[in-house]
């Protein structure tokens, strides 16, 4: 310890010089193996930086392929010179993609954001109570309740679509509704979508339901013993104990389930496909049956002359832009939090 101080009080001239004075002190054979030993090191250092390399050009490849499409004026594309830096910027394609997929302007990915975060909420707030209860509550058919989960988790929510359609369009509420002599169409309703997270069946939220399980399996019961002692009861001990506790996984799940409900196209499609969400208008907009009507927009929009194929994918990629943009605005900010949480909210380990 001592000698680690005086180490930490040398500057690196001092310092480096003490290491040549070490140096000099060692044997042939001690300084055969320190080389070998720096050079092992050196060679497995130069071997990680050229796979994180690697890694990190082959996921940047497709963005950085985007930039001559999206930033070049639309008659330069196709342009045989053009390789990786236009000849002239231009941001048309990302004024008239944004145009076509927000036709309420900024509003609409606003309202696309807040649906995501809205849904998020409910499940953090529904699959946190539900894995509490599979982790600490042990029940008659407690293990039967974990094979469920993980089989909701498993089956194709393809298989599920007609019995939830027909449910929601014939809502009556677990037949409470009946009694009164009529029922709901939920359908084309963004309540249906917050039902459906309500009920566990979001999307992914049978995995929200085991993470938080195994979260909190592996917290010790010592603390609800304490909390038992001092006077709380069950759900005293679930909200000022074990939630405070379970931080990591509720960062974790809550960013997954902003993602995954915000990019999400399957069950805003069937129940709600009028709704104000970036995914389905970028999955229904740039299609190649709205090609012709697409660049005639653009034609007449910005004066173009002549728009082709090369024009129809610049507006794609410029409207996948934009819709990524939210996701990786979220990642900068959320990222080291990320990746701290991960590795303590139960999908290792």
């Amino acid at each position: 310890m001592a000698s680690k101080a005086v180490n930490k009080s040398l500057s690196p001239a001092a310092l480096a010089k003490k290491k040549r004075e070490l140096q000099s002190r060692l044997s042939p054979d001690q300084k055969i193996y320190l080389a070998r030993r720096q050079t092992a090191s050196f060679g497995m250092n130069l071997i990680t930086f050229l796979l994180i390399t690697g890694l990190c050009f082959v996921i940047l490849y497709p963005f950085i392929r985007l930039v001559p499409s999206v930033l070049s004026a639309i008659e330069d594309l196709g342009n045989p010179n053009v390789i990786w830096i236009p000849e002239k910027f231009s941001t048309v394609s990302f004024r008239a993609a944004a145009r076509m997929t927000m036709p309420e302007g900024i509003m609409t990915m606003v309202k696309s954001i807040g649906f995501a975060l809205v849904i998020m909420a409910i499940q953090v707030f529904i699959s946190a109570m539900t894995g509490y209860t599979m982790a600490r509550v042990k029940y008659r058919f407690s293990g039967l309740l974990f094979v469920i989960v993980a089989l909701c988790f498993l089956v194709p929510r393809q298989s599920l679509l007609l019995a939830q359609y027909i449910y929601f369009n014939h809502f009556d509420a677990l037949g409470i509704l009946r009694i009164f002599g009529t029922e709901w169409n939920l359908i084309n309703q963004p309540a249906t979508l917050y039902l459906m997270a309500m009920l566990g069946f979001g999307v992914n939220q049978s995995l929200f339901v085991l993470i938080f399980s195994q979260f909190f399996k592996n917290i010790p019961k010592e603390l609800e013993e304490a909390a038992l002692i001092d006077g709380c009861g069950f759900y005293r001990t679930y909200f000022r104990i074990m939630v405070p506790n379970a931080v990591p996984a509720i960062v974790t799940v809550a960013i997954l389930a902003f993602v995954w409900n915000y990019g999400d196209t399957y069950y805003t499609r069937y129940f709600d496909p009028s709704g104000p969400y970036m995914a389905s208008k970028l999955a229904t907009t740039f299609i190649d049956a709205n090609k012709v009507t697409l660049l005639e927009r653009v034609r007449v929009w910005y004066n173009v002359p002549v728009t082709t194929d090369m024009t129809f994918d610049a507006l794609k990629q410029a409207g996948i832009l934009i819709f990524l943009a939210p996701l990786l605005v979220m990642y900068l900010f959320a990222q080291r939090w990320l990746v701290e949480n991960l590795e303590s909210s139960g999908l290792v380990g």
